[in-house]
């Protein structure tokens, strides 16, 4: 996945603040050397140019681009909510959610009400049955409880969905916010206890009761994540497979209700399940069967409260991003509600608001010469693995074999989602997304046991983003992403090659990432290595992590090699085959210099404008935390520094800061 390093009218933000393709030279700090600091260099004015806006805690043209798409989603759900009833069953559908987030004076007014039925179910728990089946309720409401059930391809044989039970349940954003010691560690700790009290306060709860409860909650998380597996660990797929049948599940949580949760749930008959993490899964039934049930009840209540917080009254709303945008992101400013809501329906019913999108926003002709780039790519991958000395030929043989398999899906679904069977209305806001993530849940559940659907997409149209799936040997580039600065049909082929070639080649080389490579070209978890080629990668891959451990990014705070590798090997097996395949295109073209720069540094400057920006120092120490990604600054000195191409490109000589030592430099693709 390429995710950025975090999701007022853009001309105020100065002249780089426009969403466009190709190379800005107002971008550059001409005041700093290529060689000593190609970021600085290629984005250093960009950032002058274009501070942080207050409503978010990160700022790159990837945010530019989103928010130009939620100002675009925006306007298309006002226009289909004037409509009403005239309007098409999508647009009602899509009008009628907008309308009621848009309705702050009913939300106000109704406060928690509408929770009030849940509270009462909660309240009334008797049992871990009752527990148990609480969890159940939550989850089919599409809020976070206990841990997390669903379905994916089994990763060993990836044409059947299977049940899949995996760590979760807590409130802050990782394991290790409950489990350092550090001063920040503990700040934020106290601060999220005292968030949890002022939600169930504005519940109901006596504001002494609360308390008492957030300290049950923090208790009782705490014990989750102590159980959790770390990310690092969790980056190898096989410490998440353990298929079972569902009739050994007592083995490992003893006499843990799952009849009555499944039930719950709604999920179909099956018969195997897996228990992604069954140390989590001991802990968890030991924290049901014999923990307090009041500590539960205020756990679930918490739950409740905080899952439906941005679709409450004002206040709910305020202490929601008082929390998650103030103290853990940064964030100054609250996004303004309709961008709020527009996102909203885009997460809860893309494929219906992403055919609207599709229709204004796409045109035909962009998906055609994204689908040349791709082949290019692929077709430079393929040159590349056949010439790769450190991988032999059966490894060699099987990995072409992968490339050549992979699915591309591009720009938006063949098939569009019916949501005909969910109920929107303009009554409350709370309950339409209730409704609307309860359906995406129980479609996901109906799936256990079928054939998995390789057509069916895995995000929205409008998405700013590209991804690979390693259990269906796939790459999917949104509609969203497939626009300026990314791609843009009016830039030249380095500019384009540099920037979406770039993103391309780093979500092939995702196939071929140290979790990636795990997976056969069907997407099934299988070695397929030899142990000598094996061996070879891992070796690669450990440079990687030992040149990321060595970036400090914040008050000695260093980069985590390992959680990071397989997005900073993808960044530089995707530069490197990008490069390749334009110098393949421009064979025998005439290579005219514009702005007075060649193809090829016009191909490395296009690629680091994609990461110009900034971030807040909460949302950096978070990310540093929870992202498998490296922050902007690292994801371009860190590959650029490795390449040969870029060198040559501007003539980098040895001993500078951007030509690391023949004896560091690492070499995969």
């Amino acid at each position: 996945m390429l995710k950025p390093i975090a999701v007022a009218g853009l001309a105020a933000l100065g002249v780089a603040s426009s969403v466009r393709g190709g190379v800005d030279p107002a971008n550059f700090d001409l005041s700093v050397k290529p060689q000593d600091d190609f970021y600085a260099y290629a984005d250093g004015n960009w950032n002058k140019l274009n501070p942080i806006p207050p409503e978010y805690s990160v700022w790159t043209p990837f945010y530019i681009l989103r928010r130009q798409n939620s100002d675009r989603l925006a306007k298309i759900l006002e226009d289909a909510a004037a409509k009403g009833a005239a309007g098409n069953a999508i647009e009602k559908m899509v009008g009628d959610f907008y309308a009621s987030g848009m309705d702050v004076a009913a939300a106000n007014a109704a406060g928690a009400s509408a929770l009030q039925p849940e509270v009462e179910q909660i309240e009334g728990i008797r049992t871990p049955a009752e527990v148990m089946n609480e969890v159940g309720r939550l989850q089919v409401m599409g809020f976070t409880a206990g841990f997390g059930f669903s379905s994916a391809p089994d990763a060993k044989d990836s044409e059947v969905y299977l049940a899949q039970l995996r760590q979760g349940g807590l409130g802050l954003p990782d394991r290790d916010y409950y489990l350092s010691g550090d001063d920040k560690s503990k700040r934020i700790r106290a601060q999220y206890q005292e968030h949890v009290a002022k939600i169930l306060v504005l519940m109901g709860d006596a504001p002494d009761a609360a308390q008492a409860e957030s300290d049950g909650v923090m208790a009782l998380e705490t014990l989750l994540a102590k159980a959790s597996l770390s990310r690092e660990v969790l980056r190898n797929p096989y410490a998440s497979y353990h298929k079972m049948l569902v009739a050994d599940l007592p083995m490992y949580t003893g006499l843990l209700d799952w009849a009555g949760f499944f039930r719950t749930e709604h999920a179909p008959a099956f018969d195997a399940v897996n228990l992604g993490q069954p140390e989590f899964f001991k802990a968890l039934a030991d924290a049901v069967l014999t923990g307090p049930l009041p500590q539960w009840k205020a756990y679930l209540k918490w739950h409740l409260g905080e899952g439906a917080a941005p679709f409450l009254s004002d206040a709910f709303v305020a202490e929601d991003f008082h929390f998650k945008g103030e103290i853990l992101a940064g964030t100054k400013q609250i996004m303004e509600r309709r961008k709020r809501v527009a996102n909203e329906i885009d997460g809860d019913l893309g494929e219906a608001l992403g055919q609207l999108y599709v229709a204004q926003y796409f045109p035909p002709e962009a998906k055609a010469r994204i689908l040349k780039l791709v082949a290019d790519l692929r077709a430079a991958l393929r040159a590349d693995l056949q010439t790769l000395a450190w991988m032999d030929d059966t490894t060699r043989a099987k990995a072409i074999e992968k490339l050549d398999a992979i699915r591309v899906k591009m720009g938006y679904p063949g098939k569009w989602r019916d949501y005909s069977a969910i109920t929107i209305d303009r009554g409350p806001y709370v309950l339409n997304a209730i409704r609307a993530k309860g359906f995406e849940v129980r479609r996901l559940l109906s799936r256990i046991g079928r054939p998995v659907d390789h057509a069916e997409w895995r995000t929205t149209p409008p998405t700013v983003n590209a991804f690979y799936s390693a259990s269906g040997n796939e790459i999917v580039f949104p509609a969203g992403i497939l626009q300026p600065p990314f791609f843009d049909p009016k830039a030249d082929d380095a500019a384009n090659y540099g920037a979406i070639g770039s993103v391309i080649g780093h979500e092939m080389t995702h196939g071929f990432d140290d979790q990636g490579r795990q997976f056969d070209l069907h997407g099934n978890l299988t070695d397929w290595w030899t142990p000598e080629s094996a061996n070879a990668f891992k070796s690669r891959a450990a440079g990687v992590v030992r040149q990321f451990d060595g970036y400090t990014v914040l008050d000695g705070v260093h980069l985590i090699g390992t959680r990071t590798q397989g997005e900073n090997i993808a960044d530089l097996g995707g530069l490197k085959i990008a490069y390749a395949a334009l110098e393949k295109d421009l064979e025998g073209q005439p290579r005219p210099k514009i702005g007075g720069f060649t193809p090829e540094q016009r191909f490395f400057l296009s690629f680091a404008s994609l990461w110009a920006g900034d971030i807040r120092p909460e949302e950096l120490r978070q990310r540093v935390k929870t992202d498998p990604h490296s922050p902007s600054r690292f994801r371009v000195i860190g590959p650029l520094s490795n390449l040969e191409e870029f060198y040559a490109a501007f003539d980098v000589p040895e001993g500078a800061p951007m030509r690391r030592p023949a004896a560091d430099r690492v070499t995969i693709w």
